[in-house]
Formats: structure tokens, sequence, C-alpha cells
């Protein structure tokens, strides 16, 4: 190899490693470990693992609003191990144990953001790691074209937006099931679930964007909503076989009485949408397996089901479902000419909080370079394990991933 070539190997090398990059505070509760990594940029952005309520040396602040603002705080820390601010903070989900204190996470996010003004989700859950709340966060390196959303004509909220547009994509604010002139969550679950995607598409269109620039989006509901109901009137919304990813999470609860809604992204420029499907999966009127946003590849939330002929699931702990779960988003990675390594961001949803261990054993299997950053929970309580009639067990876990190519397209 000549002198030359070797030296635009090594610039290309170093060029594909350098695009994803952990980041870890020197001090504070967002430490390192061998599974996740506090922080990852990747592509112009930021994403930071769930973070707890507990002070650096491990005591829980007093009250509520100490808690949530410690754990804005070991957000904090990790954006600012990366050299950004907090006004780089571009999307927050937050998950609470008692979706009681979402007021009092609108009043510390009114004080916390009263410059810039972050989409978010708040999302009452079974069962976080730290309890009794944890936040993760999206951070933009770049603040050009960095502006808040909103709908002409609507109050302008303290602390939060409906959507927040960046160079080249928009993160949308939990849209929720209820009716914009009342403020009611009416009965009717198909109302609803239509109220919700309403909602969502008037925030995506006041950011001059459509439904069809989404490229991923969560449907969290309670169980008070049929997940048939959902997909019908969901799958009205979207092109068949083109739809974005999708994670659709039953969680315990949501601000207000709520019992639907939907956040998610989209990207700016439909040229850079690019949805990806496994040979083995058949087009579906509800999500694709993963959808591309320029270089960024954000995938559906997978779970131990085994496709094709005879499909279900047929494992029946934690530990074997993980298996087919880690094979299935591999399905969706080499798909895409992408590979563990370039994984920047998973959500894991345990049936069971407990059964972590479980899962994190075959997890750990397959990163081998930079961790991703990383959020565990446990969004209901439990499912009873019986296998059915035909022998198919109940999810136990499920995971969904944002990936990062390597090697950028030209």
């Amino acid at each position: 190899m000549n002198q030359l070539a070797a030296g635009l190997l090594f610039l290309w090398a170093t060029s594909a490693t350098a695009q994803i990059k952990a980041v870890s505070p020197k001090t504070g509760a967002a430490a390192a470990n061998s599974l996740s990594s506090p922080g990852v940029l990747a592509d112009g952005y930021l994403y930071v693992s769930g973070q707890g309520p507990h002070h650096p040396d491990g005591s829980l602040p007093p009250d509520t609003p100490a808690q949530i603002r410690q754990a804005l705080d070991n957000v904090k820390a990790v954006v600012e191990a990366s050299g950004l601010t907090l006004d780089h903070i571009v999307y927050l989900q937050v998950y609470l144990e008692d979706i009681r204190t979402s007021a009092q996470v609108d009043k510390v996010f009114a004080d916390y953001f009263s410059k810039s003004a972050p989409a978010r989700a708040i999302l009452g859950v079974a069962q976080v790691p730290e309890a009794p709340l944890e936040i993760t966060a999206v951070a933009v390196q770049d603040l050009t074209g960095l502006k808040a959303v909103h709908v002409p004509g609507e109050k302008i909220e303290k602390g939060y937006a409906p959507a927040v547009l960046t160079h080249d994509r928009l993160f949308v604010s939990a849209a929720q099931g209820k009716d914009p002139a009342t403020g009611k969550v009416p009965e009717d679950p198909t109302a609803q679930v239509n109220f919700a995607l309403d909602r969502m598409k008037s925030v995506v269109e006041s950011a001059g964007l459509r439904l069809a620039n989404m490229v991923f989006v969560n449907p969290y509901l309670t169980h008070e909503i049929p997940a048939r109901i959902m997909n019908v009137e969901y799958a009205k919304r979207f092109e068949f076989g083109n739809t974005p990813g999708r994670a659709t999470i039953q969680v315990s609860s949501l601000p207000d009485g709520a019992r639907i809604a939907y956040t998610g992204v989209a990207v700016r420029d439909l040229a850079q949408r690019h949805a990806i499907r496994p040979k083995n999966m058949p087009p579906s009127p509800t999500a694709s397996p993963c959808v591309f946003a320029g270089d960024t590849l954000y995938c559906s939330a997978k779970s131990g089901f085994i496709p094709g002929p005879n499909s279900g699931v047929y494992a029946a702990t934690t530990f074997h479902q993980a298996h087919q779960t880690m094979r299935n988003q591999l399905d969706n990675l080499e798909e895409a000419g992408m590979k563990f390594d370039e994984v920047v961001f998973t959500t894991v949803y345990l049936d069971n909080l407990s059964d972590a261990p479980l899962f994190e054993k075959v997890y750990r299997k397959f990163f081998t370079a930079i961790p991703p950053a990383r959020v565990n929970v446990q969004q209901i309580a439990p499912a009873d394990r019986k296998p059915s009639e035909d022998e198919q067990y109940p999810d136990l876990e499920q995971m969904s991933l944002i990936a990062v190519r390597s090697h950028p397209q030209q």
C-alpha cells in the first residue's frame, strides 16, 4: 500500500470511528458502566441515558420537586460534559412512578427551562431503576435553525413546547387524546385516538411538515384503549408499507387523565427519509421496522416474537426471549447495512424490572465497542406468564433503538 493510500485509509478510519463518541461526566451520579454510556454523541445529536433523582453520593433528595431537579441536574451534567448547555436540549422523556407528581414536573420545568423550551413526554410507569423517576434527553450540537413550534392561537406553556425544530428534524411532545375545545377526555376510545392523532398532525403541520415526514412514533396508551382500535385509526393516517418506525407501549397512566398520547420524531427533508424492511417482515399498515432520517436510523420496538410462518413468542423466560429480540433487531440493522456497534441509544421495556440481569446477560454480548446510551423501564404491572393454548407466551421484554451510520451517505 502506498503512503497516500495509507493516509486516506487512516483518515477514513478515524472519521468513521470519531462519529460516535461516548460522553461521561468526570464526577456525578451519571457514572459509566459496561452496559451503557451516560451519553453518546452521534450525527450531531447527544443521547442521554436515563438519569435518576439521586445525588452523586447516592442520597435521595427529601421531596419530589428536589428529586425532579436532581434528575435534571444529572442530565445537565452529561450534557455539559459533551460541551453543550441546557439550551441544546430538544427533547426529554420523563418516567414517573406516581403520575400525580406530573404537576410538580410542570413547575420545575418552567423554572429550569426558563430560556429554552424543549419538547417532552411524561409517562406514568410501574417502576424505574432509581425510584421514583427517571429522565432521558436528546440534545442537538448545532443550534442553527433551532426553534420552538407552537400551534397558532394556542396559549404558550412555560418550560416546554409542543415541538422543537432543529436544522434537520422535528421533535414532537406528547399529543394527548383530549377534546381541544373542552380539554376533556371523551369516553369513546376511537374519539380519544383521533383527538391524539389530530393533535400530532396539527403540531407537525405548524412546523411546516406533514405526517409523512415522521420517522418514528411512540403511541403510549393505558389499558382503557384497545390496541385494535388504535391501530385501525392510526393506519388511516400513513401510507401502507411506508409508516414510521413505532414502539407501541402500554403505560400505567398519563398526565391529566389522558389514556393515549403520541410523541415522535420527523425529518425536515423527505429526501432524507427512507424506510427499511427485512425480507422476513411483510409490509405493515402500522409500522416500518426502521426508518432513516439522514444517517440516523430509528428502529421499532422488537420483542422475542419469531416472524414468518407459525409466528409468535415461544420462549418462556426473559433470558430466552431476549435472544430473539436481538436477532430481530440484527435483521433490521443488517438490512440497513449496519451493525450493533453503530447503535447509540436503546429503550428497554421489561415485564418485571427484577429481570434486568437476565436481559442484560444477553444484551452485553451484542455491544463490543461503545455501549449505547440506554433507559430501562417497567411500564406496567407484570403479566401472567402462563402459555396460551398454542404454547405462546406474553412479551417479557421489548427494545427499540437508534443507530447512526459510521459511513455517512454522501
